[in-house]
């Protein structure tokens, strides 16, 4: 279906664009004659998923190619446990795709709205130091170049391509089918508590080095962090799943309405927001249950925020945690949205920022009605001095200038999009700023 633009934007309202042509493309054959038609028409032409990037990777200012059509389970390797997706997918269908063929993702984000296409493409990951991003469980894409063409990479074609074709930021060509590694359906065994920050940031090598999963938060103006430790668990274990009214009050009523209340009294009483963070740490997230993966994995968000994050070198990361902490304190700032800190392993995929060394994120937010461009700002200028590497998802100033160093394949990336895309058909704003 093809429409006259209307005004787009994406989840956290960073980003607004009014494309010339909307289109809502289901088969792969039908995303070829856009690419083709827009082509011919000199248009540019980008594809959407669910917008849940904060930065403006996904503008279409020409023709905005709307995956929502094209989705679901193309096929399935059952001895080898890869499953071929439509790349309009969303990572919340995913699990029950797969559960009659009992698999699952290996690891997940702590947000399951982003289409499978969008999610590799912005570098999204979960946490765990033996684990890598979505892109690591890549084993094959297809894509329509900037010709109309469908290429191919896997383990039989163009193979060479793959670790660049995996985390593609949008500007090598149009996902239509992505082919992912999974692993036999598995259990978590969740703990979520608050501890005191200090302990946590003493052992924090040995906390990330013997957990499965490790991550926390930690809500300034206070000497707490929220901890979450998942332990993996064969499908067959026994399951304690939360019970429903208690995931509702935990995930609804605390993490949603109470702290967009909190929220909304925190902007307007800049003053009240360490009392209400002193509140906060010592409500949420006290918690213990197993359940299936991908309940654990992600939490639906009901607080719309704008979101900052950089990966550091995980040795980095406990000096540049307790930079910001500083930074915070010494600005008088009021911040009532958590920093979070998570982990991940070393990859060889081209642009992920893990690539060729074990990574720590450290990420901070601001709820949405606030200005985050001083905060963020200040905090950006910390993690470029711990060697850090954005998320190409979410917000930061860095250009192609400084990400270049930062990349040991940085070049041979924008040598692949040169013959890919040559005429950046592909282009936006986003990707001449971060690609040159």
């Amino acid at each position: 279906m093809t429409r006259l633009g209307g005004t787009w934007h994406n989840w956290s309202r960073t980003e607004t664009v009014r494309p010339q042509r909307v289109e809502t493309p289901a088969s792969t054959a039908a995303v070829q004659r856009s690419v083709q038609a827009a082509a011919a028409r000199g248009m540019p032409l980008k594809a959407v998923g669910a917008g849940h990037s904060f930065t403006g990777i996904a503008l279409a200012p020409g023709v905005l190619l709307d995956l929502t059509d094209l989705t679901g389970l193309v096929s399935v390797d059952r001895d080898r446990a890869r499953v071929t997706l439509r790349a309009g997918t969303r990572l919340h269908q995913v699990p029950k795709l797969l559960a009659p063929y009992g698999l699952a993702m290996p690891n997940l984000g702590d947000i399951d709205r982003q289409s499978i296409a969008g999610a590799i493409s912005t570098g999204t990951h979960g946490t765990g130091a033996r684990f890598g991003g979505l892109a690591t469980q890549v084993t094959g894409v297809t894509l329509i170049t900037s010709g109309g063409d469908l290429l191919t990479v896997d383990e039989n074609e163009n193979t060479d391509l793959l670790g660049a074709v995996a985390l593609g930021l949008g500007a090598l060509g149009i996902l239509v089918e992505v082919t992912l590694q999974c692993v036999p359906a598995f259990l978590l065994h969740a703990v979520e508590r608050p501890e005191p920050l200090e302990a946590v940031l003493g052992s924090l090598d040995s906390l990330v080095a013997a957990s499965d999963h490790f991550e926390f938060y930690w809500f300034p103006h206070t000497e707490l962090a929220m901890t979450k430790t998942n332990t993996r668990l064969p499908e067959s274990a026994v399951r304690h799943p939360l019970p429903p009214l208690r995931r509702w009050v935990d995930d609804v009523a605390v993490g949603g309405l109470a702290h967009q209340l909190a929220c909304s009294i925190a902007r307007t009483v800049p003053a009240a927001a360490p009392a209400i963070n002193r509140l906060s740490a010592r409500v949420w997230s006290d918690r213990e249950f197993t359940d299936a993966s991908a309940r654990v994995f992600a939490t639906e968000r009901f607080v719309r925020f704008r979101e900052m994050e950089f990966a550091v070198p995980a040795g980095n990361v406990r000096p540049a945690f307790e930079a910001v902490r500083a930074l915070i304190e010494d600005r008088g700032w009021r911040i009532a949205f958590p920093v979070e800190v998570r982990f991940a392993a070393a990859d060889d995929v081209w642009m992920s920022t893990a690539h060729g060394r074990a990574s720590g994120y450290i990420a901070v937010h601001r709820y949405w009605r606030e200005d985050h461009a001083e905060y963020f700002e200040a905090v950006e200028h910390i993690m470029i001095g711990f060697e850090g590497r954005p998320h190409w998802g979410k917000l930061h100033s860095l250009d192609a200038g400084m990400l270049r160093g930062r990349y040991r394949r940085f070049d041979e990336f924008v040598a692949l999009r040169d013959r890919l895309d040559p005429d950046r058909m592909f282009d936006n704003p986003y990707l001449r700023r971060v690609l040159g």
